[in-house]
């Protein structure tokens, strides 16, 4: 018996059409995902290294507190419009936006910027350990920050790395939307009570009678 989790994606809800399962719970838990690194950045406004290394001296309190507050909330804030691919407010602009309130949203007005989004942070955030403290990047080989301890080091892993998940999810997210937004109706002869292969109507007749007389 296939499990029902694997049966049926969910009900559309307020979407044109049904959302996949896979699509609705990502779209859901990338704010939580990216939770962590956004507390562990916090303590950086206060100066606060969590035990990294830095060679050079931290800003002025004016402008580490606004910077990294800012930052963290800005994240969360980009990741909650992500779930916009997945609900009603994503293809229908809610009432309260001026202008476009109540508009229908274009597909490719949403699919472009979520792409370009996803591609950007996939840039940003993509790292790979190579040794000798250094990390390759798509934008090449940088040193990486040293830490004085090593529990220091595991807590910041733990916390940063599921960012790099970030712009993947986003892409796998727009591709969806998009699918989704322009995909075909389904053919509706099956609801007239006809096959779409059948012969027209035209075409089919009734057998004649044998020995009727031919018009």
């Amino acid at each position: 018996m296939t499990p029902k989790l694997f049966h049926h994606p969910p009900p559309a809800g307020d979407t044109e059409r049904p959302v996949p399962r896979w699509a609705m719970r990502l779209a859901h838990a990338l704010p939580l995902l990216l939770l962590p690194a956004c507390l562990w950045r916090l303590p950086f406004a206060l100066h606060f290294e969590m035990g990294q290394v830095q060679s050079g001296d931290m800003p002025a309190y004016w402008l580490s507190v606004p910077y990294v507050l800012g930052l963290s909330v800005l994240t969360e804030v980009i990741a909650i419009l992500t779930i916009g691919l997945v609900r009603g407010w994503g293809e229908v602009a809610p009432a309260w936006i001026p202008f476009i309130g109540g508009r229908r949203v274009r597909p490719m007005a949403a699919f472009v910027p979520a792409v370009l989004g996803g591609l950007t942070l996939t840039f940003l955030f993509t790292a790979v350990p190579v040794g000798d403290d250094r990390d390759l990047t798509l934008y090449g080989v940088v040193d990486s920050v040293g830490y004085t301890h090593d529990a220091w080091q595991l807590l910041a892993t733990v916390c940063v790395t599921p960012i790099a998940a970030w712009g993947p999810i986003t892409i796998a997210l727009a591709i969806a939307y998009y699918r989704r937004r322009t995909a075909r109706p389904a053919n509706t002869a099956v609801c007239h009570g006809t096959s779409p292969t059948a012969d027209p109507p035209a075409a089919q007749r009734p057998p004649r009678a044998e020995g009727a007389p031919r018009s």
